[in-house]
């Protein structure tokens, strides 16, 4: 069997699985760590600004689409291709409408999609030790910002690295330099653990949040590949992000996959595009229920994006009125329909809801764990569901979990240079290339 085949199959043997890819590593590993490597540059060696992060997430995304294209591409990627193709004339549309550049959208599109793709390539072992890596070091930087805050600070300066890299000035909380948003606020919500909201690696406390997210998706998919010891780090690390960020989203998250740890496994995918619906009937329901909720609350949180929804005008279902976009980023529907129109929003809540695959337990684990994951993070926790440094992990899990064991029902399998279906109807021809 060539390595080509054996790769998109997602082997789960380590007996007769080809070894990790160091080069996927390498590409993705970046996403995850780039942001505290800048901060470390910028508050030791030069001042950066936002064209040096941007040239560095190009350079994320370009290094991995050559490596796509030297792969190649088969008829498995068309769902992929489709969601990406409709998103660029999407996005086209919006800046001819609009009369301006804007690329902020599609930039999230593209990169749900390329590391789709991505993870189609990768087999067991890659994903494990990346996943086991980025849970290492996230999880080392976090407990020496817990144990030496000062240190920390330091080392990364985030309050320097926000204010020159993003053009946000920072509030001084008694000389620290932590980045503003990750300071106490009064009266919310926390378990009294760390002085301040933890951010670790990522220098502000969403983008860890959701991070740990992305653990508790990966946990669902891979509990049964991974062992003791493994599981024992990521749930340690899980909890002890939870409990320092402070993070109310994702401690209702893990509390619900928990419990669909055992229920989704007997549910079939297609039920996952009712998540979606539920979630803004749900929140609908809160807005009745607490229509003068506000404020840094769950209740706030909800009621501002319902809000936020009822204002929304026929220009902008149509993406006639971007301008508005930079505002909306704690209503992450809001900022789809703006930044992408109504029928973007449409897309992605479809691409999400059937492009995971659902044949297997830990697929179908994976498949409801995700759209539960996006889709409140939407209704709550704004638009950094889309941030390259937590999404590229996920979709790199659904990628791969997309072929993993596949095996096991007949398709992607070698038949003479073809990759062919459970009948044998061939799909696409494939390069035969040795090992």
């Amino acid at each position: 069997m060539n390595e080509m085949v054996s790769a998109r199959m997602g082997q789960s043997s380590d007996a007769v699985g080809p070894d990790r890819n160091p080069i996927i590593m390498t590409l993705l590993l970046p996403s995850v760590f780039y942001n505290g490597v800048l901060a470390i540059i910028n508050n030791m060696i030069m001042p950066l600004g936002f064209s040096h992060v941007a040239i560095v997430e190009m350079l994320i995304l370009l290094m991995c689409v050559i490596y796509i294209m030297t792969r190649g591409i088969f008829s498995q990627d068309l769902p992929v291709l489709i969601f990406l193709g409709f998103n660029v004339l999407v996005a086209a549309y919006v800046m001819v409408a609009n009369g301006a550049v804007f690329v902020e959208y599609l930039r999230s599109m593209v990169i749900i999609s390329i590391f789709s793709m991505m993870g189609t390539w990768a087999n067991r072992r890659t994903i494990i030790l990346t996943f086991r890596v980025a849970c290492i070091v996230v999880l080392a930087v976090l407990l020496i910002e817990i144990v030496d805050t000062k240190l920390y600070e330091n080392i990364f300066n985030p309050a320097s690295y926000f204010e020159n890299t993003r053009g946000l000035e920072q509030i001084s909380f008694g000389g620290s330099k932590l980045f503003q948003n990750a300071q106490k606020i009064p009266g919310r919500f926390t378990f009294g653990i760390s002085d301040h909201r933890t951010s670790s690696v990522f220098l502000e406390q969403v983008s860890l949040a959701n991070f740990s997210g992305v653990l508790i998706v990966y946990l669902m998919a891979m509990f049964t590949e991974l062992r003791k010891w493994e599981r024992f780090l990521f749930i340690f690390a899980i909890v002890a992000i939870v409990t320092t960020n402070d993070s109310r989203t994702m401690l209702i998250f893990s509390a619900l996959c928990l419990l669909g740890y055992f229920i989704f496994p007997k549910l079939n995918t297609s039920l996952t595009a009712l998540i979606m619906p539920a979630i803004i009937i749900a929140g609908i329901l809160v807005f009745f229920l607490f229509p003068d909720a506000s404020g840094d609350t769950i209740n706030g949180r909800v009621v501002l994006t319902i809000k936020t929804l009822e204002k929304i005008s026929f220009n902008s279902l149509m993406g006639l009125d971007v301008a508005i976009v930079a505002g909306l980023a704690d209503s992450g529907y809001a900022y789809v329909v703006n930044a992408g129109t109504i029928f973007g929003l449409i897309v992605l809540w479809l691409f999400i809801s059937f492009y995971p695959a659902g044949r297997t337990a830990p697929q179908r684990r994976a498949a409801y764990s995700l759209s539960i994951f996006f889709f409140m993070n939407m209704m709550i926790g704004g638009n950094a569901v889309f941030s390259i440094k937590v999404a590229a992990l996920m979709w790199f899990l659904i990628g791969y979990m997309k072929v993993s064991e596949v095996g096991k029902f007949g398709e992607f399998q070698p038949d003479n240079g073809y990759i062919t279906d459970p009948v044998g109807q061939r799909k696409s021809r494939i390069a035969v290339q040795s090992r």
